[in-house]
């Protein structure tokens, strides 16, 4: 599947993905930062912002995505970036084509199977009966009572197309049907490692990447460095957006 890209920049390419729910205007401040010195192409993931949408939401189809698109431009090899969701797509990309991937950065997620709260954020999504003339107003007042906290509804939100035929941007059903393969990781074979520099990127606040999980990172990526920004949860890239732009500054040199 060939996906939407946005792409700046001139350099050695650098490829942004964003995590579930989101679009690749998400890490629209690196992408400005990084194109100074890179071509930067931030891709919107399948059944997300203007990707086609397509059952499916394996890692492995995830990554080929990924790939395919980088190569149909003339991106590859290529530095991935990916947060959430879009981090452990590029971690399958390296591991599966390791030719392909000239550093990895993952941000705030590890290659382990999670069991967070997506499903019932699907299935609230999937539950609010849209109306004609509907505003994103309207539909944050009504998702309020699934989804407590302001600035998830308002993350979430901006995949509505609000007016008289309001509609979701995203592809809601296949990414519902997806969330056990979106929490979890593929088994891979043993054998899948990827050797190149690797830097994964937590959030102090956050409990995505604990300290449990760090044999499941340097089992598969030997020359993985962790790093934590403090003062940061899961958007660690929102939450401390400075620090996150000089860690991966510092990093690609």
């Amino acid at each position: 599947m060939i996906l939407h890209a946005l792409d700046v920049g001139a350099g050695p390419p650098v490829a942004l993905l964003h995590g579930l729910f989101g679009r690749a205007q998400n890490l629209g401040a690196l992408a400005r930062h990084l194109s100074a010195r890179h071509r930067v192409i931030s891709l919107d993931m399948r059944n997300h912002g203007a990707s086609p949408h397509a059952p499916g939401m394996a890692y492995e189809a995830l990554a080929a995505d990924v790939l395919e698109t980088l190569e149909a431009m003339g991106a590859l090899p290529a530095v991935l970036l990916g947060h959430s969701m879009g981090g452990k797509a590029a971690m399958v990309a390296a591991l599966t084509t390791p030719a392909a991937v000239s550093r990895l950065i993952v941000a705030d997620i590890a290659p382990v199977a999670y069991a967070h709260h997506n499903r019932r954020v699907a299935s609230a999504l999937m539950g609010l009966a849209l109306q004609p003339g509907m505003t994103r107003r309207d539909a944050d007042r009504l998702l309020a009572p699934d989804v407590p906290d302001p600035a998830v509804r308002a993350f979430l939100l901006q995949n509505l197309l609000p007016g008289e035929a309001p509609a979701w941007r995203i592809g809601l059903v296949e990414i519902a049907a997806g969330v056990e393969d979106i929490e979890g990781f593929p088994d891979l074979p043993g054998t899948a490692l990827y050797g190149g520099p690797t830097l994964f990127l937590r959030g102090a606040d956050s409990d995505y990447v604990l300290e449990e999980c760090f044999p499941a990172i340097t089992d598969r990526f030997p020359e993985a460095q962790v790093a934590t920004l403090e003062k940061a949860g899961h958007w660690l890239h929102a939450d401390q957006p400075q620090a996150f732009i000089s860690a991966v500054d510092a990093f690609l040199g």
